[in-house]
């Protein structure tokens, strides 16, 4: 049996091997989603954003975070689900992106959770659809589906790329 592979934005190769790991997983409209957590450099609660002009609508802002402005980024708006009110369980995840961290608002942060190789399956092919690029893999594990992000690729199309980088 050959092992099954998903190429990442950068081309690189990945394998189900490759994928498996410990996984920070959140909800956004009722669906669960995983991203790898060596890119999490911490939760924090919902804080006051300050808008930025001419981004797009995903784009809430930057936070002025211990001194530290990080572009914020709505994910579930990202991704163009409904709009919800944001809930005492709305969150921002701070992510350590290349140059410098991002945030992202996400409904609710679940648990970390270790996918182990088999627990993986490559994300379903629906006609070229941009944003199931942004998808490495789904994971079963104790029988439910969790969308594991390449988060990167995901903020990195389209307004925060520019946003995040330090001069």
């Amino acid at each position: 049996m050959t092992e099954e592979s998903v190429t990442n934005p950068e081309g690189r190769v990945m394998t189900h091997r490759h994928l498996a790991g410990k996984y920070l997983t959140f909800a956004l409209g009722g669906e669960e989603f995983g991203i790898n957590i060596s890119i999490v450099k911490e939760i924090i609660k919902l804080m006051d954003i300050t808008h930025i002009p001419q981004t797009p609508g995903y784009v809430k802002g930057v936070i002025n975070l211990r001194e530290r402005v990080i572009p914020v980024t709505d994910l579930r708006m990202k991704f163009g689900m409904p709009k919800e009110e944001y809930t005492h369980e709305t969150c921002i995840i701070v992510l350590e992106m290349p140059g410098a961290p991002a945030g992202i608002i996400v409904d609710t942060v679940s648990e970390v959770v270790d996918i182990k190789p088999e627990e993986i399956e490559p994300p379903p092919s629906f006609d070229g659809n941009a944003e199931v690029a942004n998808i490495q893999g789904m994971a079963k594990v104790k029988g439910r589906v969790i969308i594991l992000l390449e988060i990167l690729a995901a903020l990195n199309s389209g307004g925060i790329s520019k946003l995040t980088q330090e001069d």
